[in-house]
């Protein structure tokens, strides 16, 4: 186990995970979880997968307390939520409690892209990182095979003959490969003859952006899944009729490729603490959460499981509350707001390579991008703690200008320096965490209920978390937002897609603008994963790589040890 304090020299993020002395996985799940042997499938000796039969055993087992890390609006700054959940896992740890954390596993799109790794950082990390970050236990590739399972099976049923009488116009279900990709957003396929099949206009999206990918994370059981699966609506007859993949008879094999993947990940941190890490939906596009089945788990295993929720609070934190607590049965304790010096003044105009230097003004003005999002939380019946992700650059006046804020708005504002010194450097913040979940008893609830309107669950979410004056739409998209709301789809959730840096659809508008309209681009109804996805603005569901992609410092050297991740 890597002794934080001992460190302090600047190393990378891989430096550091590699130098760690890793716990053997079972002994870990032994002596810090109280599992078996028998309890476990290990995948070498630091990762391992927990049985069905224990996760089964833990069912009667009080839950502990569940804590919610999200943060302010997302910029080029960096905010470090992962890193926080990772140090106040730890921290909680330090103090003495029994706590768990559960993230999301990487895709390898925005790693060999813009992220480069997504474990944490510094001294607050899970482990293996490489392996976590390059395939892990290959989960993600098991949910897309599955995928294109059923992407296969449905061009070769209209291949066969097309008995369901599948609309080529108007097939719903595209093909997916974990990678940022943009010349496989839109292509035509089966060209090449008659033996090839039908042509017809076609496109990917990333795997994580896959329908399979949120059922897989909402799941409760096999039978769950398998069911889920069965649900998905893969396009429509000439009549507007949907066809389902249990119709395709499809669901049972797909289930069969995800068995081994459905179930929970457990790893550890680098203080050498229990994690689990399983599945991952986008966060702008999907509902950004880690399974349920791993975090329902964690609370069997812990007193306190910090999971978080990607991006900004509009997108994670309203997705978990209204999509995954909602479906899963969730009630959160807490939630920490993660913020840093460096983005809030970035929210108040300051360029990038200027944000070194102090400035109240903007530190100020971008504030209110903080405030909004502490806001948001509270719309939920959650209470929020403030944490300031610390960098070396932060002045004393900053910090204390930030407190002010946060004492105005009624809301404790901690200091926190886990990416230097691990657990510790967060033990404050736990120890807030901790008094806030025993003083205050969460009076948890959706922002809308089942039975409000489709139409009127998204303009809720515009008004009250983006500050917008409402939504629009062109006169086909409100025609199938009614076609959904008749056909017996109005009680599901609704899941935005839209930029993350921005309140708005603008992703150039910081800071909290108010008044601005949300244009709705595109309907998908995710009938196995229940919501459904409202595309706003420019979002696309298959990234493209940057200029200079991460990919281009990643590698191994010659005794087999990678380098050139984050």
């Amino acid at each position: 186990m890597a002794d934080a304090q001992q460190h302090k020299a600047p190393q990378s993020d891989i430096d550091i995970a590699q130098a760690a002395r890793m716990r053997p996985i079972v002994e870990l799940a032994r002596d810090r979880l109280g599992l078996a042997e028998t309890d476990l499938h290990p995948y070498g000796h630091h990762k391992a997968k927990l049985t069905f039969d224990c996760v089964r055993g833990l069912e009667d087992r009080p839950d502990g307390k569940l804590i919610l890390v999200t943060a302010m609006t997302p910029t080029p700054a960096g905010e470090g939520k992962t890193t926080t959940t990772v140090g106040l896992g730890d921290a909680l740890n330090h103090i003495g409690k029994k706590a768990m954390i559960c993230l999301r596993e990487p895709s390898l799109g925005p790693c060999f892209g813009m992220k480069g790794g997504a474990a944490g950082g510094g001294y607050a990390q899970v482990v293996p990182m490489e392996d976590i970050n390059l395939h892990f236990t290959g989960d993600f590739h098991a949910i897309g095979i599955a995928h294109n399972l059923l992407a296969a099976m449905i061009d070769n049923h209209i291949y066969w003959g097309n008995e369901l009488k599948l609309d080529q116009r108007r097939i719903a279900f595209r093909r997916v490969v974990d990678m940022n990709d943009r010349a496989l957003r839109q292509i035509t396929s089966s060209l090449g003859g008659v033996a090839n099949g039908f042509p017809r206009e076609d496109g990917f999206d990333i795997t994580v952006a896959s329908e399979v990918m949120a059922i897989f994370c909402l799941a409760r059981s096999l039978d769950d899944l398998k069911e889920r699966l069965g649900n998905i609506i893969v396009g429509y007859t000439r009549e507007k009729t949907p066809v389902y993949a249990r119709q395709l008879e499809a669901h049972g094999a797909m289930a069969a490729l995800l068995k081994d993947a459905l179930a929970p990940n457990l790893v550890q941190t680098l203080e050498g603490n229990p994690a689990f890490v399983h599945g991952g939906p986008f966060a702008n596009i999907a509902h950004g959460c880690n399974s349920v089945l791993a975090t329902r788990t964690a609370l069997k295993l812990a007193d306190y499981v910090v999971t978080e929720a990607g991006f900004g609070a509009d997108l994670g934190a309203e997705k978990f509350f209204d999509i995954k607590c909602r479906k899963a049965g969730l009630k959160p304790a807490c939630a920490v707001v993660v913020c840093t010096i460096r983005a809030l003044k970035m929210h108040g105009g300051v360029a990038k390579e200027d944000l070194g230097q102090e400035n109240l003004e903007a530190l100020k003005q971008g504030s209110e991008n903080l405030a909004r999002h502490v806001e948001n939380v509270r719309q939920f019946g959650v209470p929020a703690i403030v944490a300031i992700n610390r960098f070396s650059a932060d002045t004393e006046a900053e910090r204390d200008l930030v407190r002010q804020i946060g004492a105005e708005l009624g809301v404790e504002v901690i200091e926190s320096d886990h990416w230097a010194s691990g657990g510790a450097g967060a033990a404050e913040l736990a120890e807030a965490v901790v008094a806030t979940v025993e003083k205050d008893e969460a009076a948890f609830h959706p922002l809308y209920p089942d039975e409000m309107p489709l139409w009127d669950k998204v303009r809720t979410i515009a008004q009250s978390l983006y500050g917008a004056q409402g939504i629009i739409a062109d006169k086909v998209i409100r025609a199938r937002f009614a076609e959904l709301q008749s056909g017996g789809f109005g009680h599901y959730p609704v899941c935005i897609a839209k930029t993350q840096y921005s309140f708005s659809t603008d992703p150039n508008l910081k800071g909290a603008p108010s008044n601005h309209v949300v244009p709705i681009r595109e309907l998908r109804l995710a009938s196995g994963a229940e919501f459904l996805v409202v595309v706003c603005g420019d979002i696309m569901t298959m990234p493209g790589l940057p200029r200079v992609p991460a990919a281009n410092r990643i590698s191994v050297d010659s005794d087999g040890r990678i380098v050139g991740l984050f």
